[in-house]
């Protein structure tokens, strides 16, 4: 507040000064206000600048101020409440394990604040645990694949001369082998990759194949198998494609050993349409405890089985451009395939 004393002591060219003073005083008030908003604006635009920034990275992220509390993340981050309290915990680790999830860790001190980066490598791990694991299937496969063609040739040679009340024992030990025959044609078919060899064959050919199969196929319960292939020709890899469906049926087969109902049902079928030739294969037998795991490789619920049987049918359906679906109530398959593979 002005001292009006000091003001009447003034006199009128003094008074003039001051007042043009005080004026000059006010307008850079309003000057020094102006470029205050315009700097708070500026910093503002460039926090949220940098917010979107940390937005859009796919790894979560945090900044922590000098006392570790978070003073910027994104929704990844904020997703991720336990992992940054675990990182926090082991900063010297690179990788973090957490909830079924692998977790690369970066952390970067920038003068008073921290940055801290955890990157999703959980499928790279998967990538790297199954490629390991394949090279160990393939070279088991080639070490037991000619003692078991040895046994195969020994024991076909052995069911012609004995009697017949050994003859159903050493029909077991076939089959037995051709499971294990199965197990490691699936093996090297999965690890070394696919190569289709696509010709015109009938389908009904092929459901007389899978008949074949079942027959070597070990199971205690009644099951009705009802293979309904329509007799056309279509194009695709027999072979391959009769390995699918033998994968499917032998599930479908387990699921019903697997549960209480004393009669099982099993239906292979086949519908056409434009682009695709359509497969359901149905079975009123145990549900599917867990379809995350469904074309898991080497993992399984079932009691028997390597994991591989419907890990290779992905890859010969998608080498086929088609897809699996599952329909869970009722349990069905849908196995399609394109008429144009190439």
């Amino acid at each position: 507040m002005i001292d009006e004393n000091l003001l009447n002591s003034l006199n009128t060219d003094e008074k003039e000064v001051f007042k043009k003073g005080l004026d000059d005083l006010i307008n850079q008030t309003y000057v020094i206000e102006n470029e205050y908003k315009k700097l708070n604006t500026s910093y503002a635009s460039l926090q949220n600048f940098i917010e979107q920034i940390i937005e859009v990275q796919p790894n979560a992220l945090w900044v922590l101020d000098e006392k570790d509390e978070i003073f910027l993340q994104n929704t990844e981050a904020k997703n991720l409440k336990t992992l940054f309290s675990k990182i926090l915990n082991n900063r010297d680790k690179k990788e973090i394990e957490h909830k079924n999830y692998y977790y690369l860790v970066k952390i970067v001190k920038q003068a008073e604040k921290t940055i801290i980066s955890a990157t999703d490598i959980t499928e790279e791990k998967r990538q790297e645990r199954l490629i390991s694991m394949g090279q160990v299937a393939a070279h088991l496969s080639h070490e037991i694949r000619n003692p078991i063609g040895s046994v195969s040739l020994l024991a076909s040679t052995l069911f012609k001369k004995v009697d017949i009340k050994t003859k159903p024992l050493v029909l077991e030990i076939r089959k037995s082998i051709w499971r294990v025959e199965r197990i490691i044609k699936a093996t090297l078919l999965f690890t070394k990759g696919l190569s289709l060899n696509e010709n015109f064959f009938a389908l009904d050919n092929l459901a007389h194949e899978i008949k074949q199969s079942i027959s070597y196929y070990t199971f205690s319960k009644d099951i009705n198998i009802n293979l309904s292939l329509p007799s056309i020709d279509i194009k695709a890899d027999q072979e391959l494609l009769g390995l699918v469906f033998q994968n499917f049926i032998f599930n479908a087969i387990d699921a019903i050993e697997e549960s209480e109902i004393e009669r099982g049902e099993i239906k292979l079928s086949y519908k056409e349409e434009d682009k695709k030739h359509i497969f359901m294969i149905a079975d009123n037998g145990k549900d599917i405890e867990n379809e995350d795991m469904l074309f898991e490789p080497f993992k399984t619920t079932k009691t028997k089985g390597n994991g591989l049987g419907l890990a290779l049918s992905q890859q010969i359906i998608k080498a086929h451009n088609g897809e699996i679906k599952l329909q869970k109530n009722p349990k069905i398959f849908f196995i399609s395939i394109s008429k144009n593979i190439v």
